[in-house]
C-alpha cells in the first residue's frame, strides 16, 4: 500500500551526513550484506556527479537484509564532483566508464558485476531493508520470471507537495494498469527498480537499444522476447522505492509531465 507521507524507515536516509562515524556504519553494514564471500546479486547504480544523493542510496542498500551475498557496484560515468571519492568512502565496489551515458555506464555494469542476479538502482533513491530480497526472490523460486520490476513513490525536491504526488501515484498506477492490458508491459520497467539473471541480459546484448526506446523498457522486451520468461511485478508494500521527482522537473513540472504521460499513453503526437 502505498503512503500519503514519507516513511521514518525512509526518512532517516533524507539527512545529509558525510561524517567520519556514518562512513564507518556504511562500510560495517555492506560487511555484512556480502557476507564476504562471492556474491549471488550484484546492486548495479550509475552515477554521475551524484554527492547530493549517493551517500544516502548506498546507507540503504547497505542496510538491507538478505539471506543471499550481495555486491553494490556503483558506474562512475565521468563525475566531475566528490561522487568517486564518497564511493570510495562507503566501502563500495566501483568501476569508471569513460564513455558518457546511460545506456554505456548500465552496459559497463552488467559486464563486471560478479553476481547471478542483477538488480539495477540509481543513485537518487532510497530502498527499504527488503528491496533486494523482495525483487530477487521471484527470480530464484521462478524460472519462467526473466525480469522483476517494482513500485515506486516520489519524494519531492522542488514545490510540489508530497499529498499531491501521492494522488499522482494513483494515476500513475492506472497507466501502468493500462499499459500492461492494452499496450506492452515493458513500458512500466524502469532502471532503478527491476532486476533479472545476468548471463541473461548479455545474450541479449544488454541494454543496447533502437533510438526512441528506453533502455530498461527495451532490455526487459527483449528478455521476453527471447523466450527468458515472462516480466513480474514485486507488489510488496515492503519493496516500495522512493526516487527524487527531478525527472519530472527536468520535464517541466508536474503538470507538464502529467500531459507527456497521458500523450505517450494515448499516443498523441
Amino acid at each position: 500500500m502505498k503512503s500519503v507521507f514519507i516513511p521514518s524507515y525512509i526518512k532517516q536516509y533524507l539527512v545529509k551526513d558525510h561524517s567520519a562515524e556514518n562512513f564507518e556504519r556504511i562500510r560495517s553494514a555492506y560487511k555484512q550484506l556480502s557476507k564476504d564471500v562471492e556474491p549471488l546479486i550484484s546492486v548495479v547504480m550509475p552515477a554521475y556527479n551524484e554527492e547530493e544523493n549517493i551517500v544516502q542510496t548506498l546507507a540503504s542498500l547497505c542496510n538491507n537484509t538478505t539471506q543471499w551475498p550481495v555486491e553494490i557496484l556503483v558506474v562512475n560515468n565521468n563525475s566531475k564532483d566528490a561522487t568517486e571519492q564518497l564511493i570510495k568512502s562507503c566501502g563500495v565496489n566501483y568501476v569508471l566508464e569513460t564513455t558518457q551515458g546511460i545506456t554505456p555506464a548500465r552496459n559497463c555494469g552488467l559486464g563486471q558485476a560478479r553476481g547471478k542476479y542483477i538488480l539495477n538502482a540509481d543513485a537518487d533513491t532510497i530502498y527499504p531493508k527488503d528491496w533486494i530480497e523482495e525483487m530477487v526472490k521471484p527470480l530464484v523460486n521462478n524460472n519462467d520470471v526473466a525480469i522483476t520490476y517494482g513500485i515506486f513513490s516520489f519524494i519531492p525536491i522542488g514545490s510540489t507537495g508530497r499529498v499531491t504526488y501521492y494522488f499522482y501515484e494513483w494515476f500513475a498506477e492506472l497507466s501502468r494498469f493500462y499499459n500492461t492490458k492494452f499496450k506492452s508491459e515493458a513500458v512500466n520497467v524502469y532502471g532503478f527498480n527491476s532486476g533479472f539473471r545476468k548471463e541473461q541480459g548479455l545474450q541479449v546484448d544488454g541494454f543496447n537499444h533502437p533510438p526512441g526506446t528506453n533502455e530498461d523498457g527495451y532490455l526487459a522486451l527483449k528478455l521476453t522476447r527471447k523466450g527468458f520468461g515472462k516480466m513480474h511485478r514485486v507488489s510488496s508494500s515492503n519493496a516500495i522505492v522512493w526516487t527524487t521527482d527531478r525527472r519530472i522537473q527536468i520535464d517541466g513540472g508536474l503538470w507538464k509531465g502529467t500531459w507527456k504521460r497521458l500523450k505517450r499513453l494515448l499516443n498523441i503526437k
